[in-house]
C-alpha cells in the first residue's frame, strides 16, 4: 500500500501510516517521536508529457529481526500514478548520499528528483534559489525514495541502541537493507526491479548493500554509482595510488584555469595526463628515493607542464603533490584558493591564521555555492507543499557527529576477517558473480578531487571479472566534479545515459 495522508476518520488514533503505535501516544518510549506521513499529488511537466505522481514523506522503521527498533529513517519518495495508482512492477531506485554523515538532499533537488534549484554555471547561488520541475530527472525511468542515513537529516537512532553499531559501513548497510525492505513492504512493490542509486560514500553503501541484499533475497536489477570510491586504503597518507589518481585531476584543473593545456581537447587533455600517470610517472613512484636524478627531474618537468605548478615544488614534494598543497598553489599569485568537490570553484584564499588542515579541506567553494540553496528548496517542499514539518533540526551534514565517529572495519566476502581499511570493489565482485543479470553504471568527473575517476577504473579491473560480467558495466566521464548535476550540460549528459541504462541499452 501506498504511504497517503491519514484523512480526517484517522485523527485521534493510536497509529502511525505503517499501522504501529505513534509514540506520541504511549508507544515505546525507544523509539523517537516523528510525524505521520504526509504526501501530495503532483505533475511533472518539464518533458514531452506530463507525468503525475505521488510525493511522499515519511520515516520507515528499521527493526532488528527480533522486532526490536534500530531507528526510524526518514524517507521522501516520487511515486508515477496513472489514475491516481502506481504501477506495482515498475522500477523503484532507492538514493542517496555519502559522507558519512550526509542526507540525501544533493542528489534529490540537486540531481535527480522531480524538482531541482537552478543553478549558474560555476557561480555561488543567491537566496532564494530558483526551483523548477527538474528536465533531467530520473522518474520517468523509475520511482525515486531518498533515504536520509541514520543519524543524517530526519533519521533517528532508537535510544539505547550503540551508534557504533550502525555508524560504519556493515551496521549502515545493514540499516539500509532493512529499511528498503520496509519500503517494499509497505508499498506492495516487491514486483518493482529494484535499483540502488548513490553518491560519493553512498557507492561504499551500494558496494556492500547490492551483495547484501542479494543474500536476503531481495534481487537488484542495477546499481548506478556516482563519483564513486571503494578502496579507502587508497585515500590514506603516502598511498602512491592516491598521488596517480590525482594528477589527472590536477591536469584537468590547471586547464580550466589557463594555467596549462592550453588549446588542447579537454578529454585529450586528462587522457594525455592519465596515460603518464600510469607510465613515467607510477614508475617514479615506485621507486621512491631510488629513482635517479635524470629521471625524477623528468618526471618533475612533466608534472609541472601537466599541472600548472612549478618544477621546484614538485620537486619538494617529492614528486608527491598533497591536495591540500595543490589547491593553495595553483592560483596563488590570484590570492585564491580551487575546490575540492569540484575544483573548477573557487573562492579567496583563507587568512594566513587559519592553518587546520581540516578546517581548509571543510572550506570547499564547489559546496558552498549550492547546498544551502538545496536544503532550503528541500525544507520548502516538504513543509509548504507535503505538509511533513518534524520537531527537530534537519541535519544535512552531521560529519561531527556521524563521520568522526564511523567504524571503517569491513569483512570483505571470502576474505575470513575484518580489514580496517577494506576495499569494497570485493563485494561487488561477489554481487556480480552471484547474480550475473545485475548490472552496474560507474559515473565520475574529471575534476573531482574527492574521488577521483582513475583510482576506480584501477579498482575495477583488478576485480579480473569474466567478460560477460564486464560487458554488463557501463563507464561514463563527464566535465564535471564531485556532484555532477551542478552543471547542465552534464546533467544533460547524464540524464540521456541514465535512461538508456534503465532501458538495458
Amino acid at each position: 500500500m501506498q504511504d497517503t495522508i491519514p484523512t480526517s476518520s484517522d485523527e485521534g488514533k493510536d497509529t502511525t501510516a505503517t499501522g504501529e503505535r505513534n509514540p506520541s501516544s504511549g508507544g515505546s518510549s525507544r523509539w523517537a517521536d516523528v510525524p505521520e506521513a504526509a504526501s501530495a499529488s503532483l505533475t511533472w511537466t518539464a518533458g514531452d508529457r506530463p507525468l503525475d505522481y505521488t510525493a511522499c514523506a515519511s520515516h520507515l522503521d528499521v527493526t532488528a529481526d527480533d522486532g526490536s527498533p534500530i531507528g526510524r529513517m526518514f524517507s521522501l519518495s516520487y511515486v508515477a500514478t496513472t489514475d491516481g495508482a502506481p504501477d506495482p512492477t515498475r522500477p523503484v531506485t532507492f538514493c542517496y548520499n555519502g559522507g558519512p554523515g550526509c542526507a540525501s538532499v544533493p542528489v534529490n533537488f540537486g540531481g535527480i528528483g522531480p524538482r531541482c534549484v537552478v543553478t549558474s554555471g560555476l557561480d555561488h547561488l543567491s537566496s532564494p534559489a530558483q526551483v523548477k520541475d527538474n528536465p533531467y530527472t530520473l522518474l520517468p525511468s523509475s520511482d525515486l525514495v531518498f533515504l536520509d542515513a541514520l543519524g543524517t537529516g530526519w533519521s533517528t537512532v532508537a535510544d539505547g541502541v550503540d551508534t557504533g553499531k550502525v555508524f560504519g559501513i556493515d551496521g549502515d548497510a545493514d540499516a539500509f537493507a532493512r529499511a528498503i525492505e520496509c519500503w517494499i513492504e509497505r508499498n506492495g512493490r516487491w514486483s518493482s526491479p529494484v535499483y540502488l542509486f548513490g553518491e560519493s560514500y553512498g557507492t561504499v553503501r551500494n558496494a556492500v548493500l547490492m551483495r547484501l541484499l542479494g543474500e536476503r533475497s531481495v534481487p537488484v536489477a542495477g546499481v548506478v554509482m556516482l563519483s564513486a570510491i571503494f578502496d579507502w586504503a587508497q585515500t590514506l597518507p603516502g598511498n602512491d595510488l592516491y598521488y596517480e589518481g590525482m594528477l589527472p585531476v590536477y591536469a584537468a584543473a590547471a586547464q580550466h584555469f589557463g594555467r596549462a593545456g592550453q588549446g588542447k581537447d579537454v578529454d585529450a587533455w586528462y587522457d594525455e595526463a592519465l596515460g603518464f600517470a600510469e607510465t613515467d610517472y607510477a614508475q617514479a613512484l615506485i621507486l621512491g628515493d631510488r629513482c635517479d636524478a635524470a629521471q625524477r627531474e623528468h618526471v618533475a618537468q612533466r608534472v609541472s607542464e601537466l599541472c600548472g605548478v612549478s618544477r621546484g615544488f614538485v620537486l619538494e614534494r617529492d614528486l608527491r603533490i598533497e591536495l591540500d598543497d595543490f589547491r593553495r598553489e595553483l592560483l596563488r599569485d590570484e590570492g585564491r584558493v580551487c575546490g575540492r568537490l569540484d575544483m573548477r570553484f573557487s573562492s579567496d584564499a583563507p587568512s594566513h591564521v587559519q592553518v587546520d588542515s581540516g578546517f581548509f579541506e571543510g572550506e570547499d567553494a564547489a559546496d558552498d555555492a549550492v547546498e544551502s540553496a538545496w536544503t532550503a528548496a528541500f525544507r520548502d517542499f516538504v513543509s509548504r507543499e507535503l505538509g511533513y514539518r518534524p520537531h527537530r533540526r534537519y541535519l544535512n551534514d552531521n560529519y561531527e557527529v556521524v563521520g568522526k565517529n564511523w567504524r571503517w572495519e569491513h569483512e570483505e566476502p571470502g576474505v575470513g576477517f575484518k580489514v580496517p581499511a577494506p576495499n569494497v570493489a570485493v563485494d561487488i565482485a561477489c554481487a556480480l558473480k552471484r547474480s550475473p543479470t545485475t548490472r552496474l553504471a560507474i559515473l565520475g568527473g574529471r575534476y573531482d578531487a574527492a574521488t577521483p575517476f582513475w583510482n576506480v577504473r584501477h579498482d575495477m579491473a583488478d576485480l579480473f571479472l569474466s567478460d560477460e560480467l564486464k560487458g554488463n558495466i557501463t563507464w561514463k566521464r563527464y566535465g564535471c566534479g564531485h556532484m555532477a548535476y551542478v552543471d547542465v550540460p552534464t546533467l544533460e549528459a547524464m540524464a540521456a545515459d541514465l535512461a538508456a541504462f534503465y532501458a538495458g541499452r
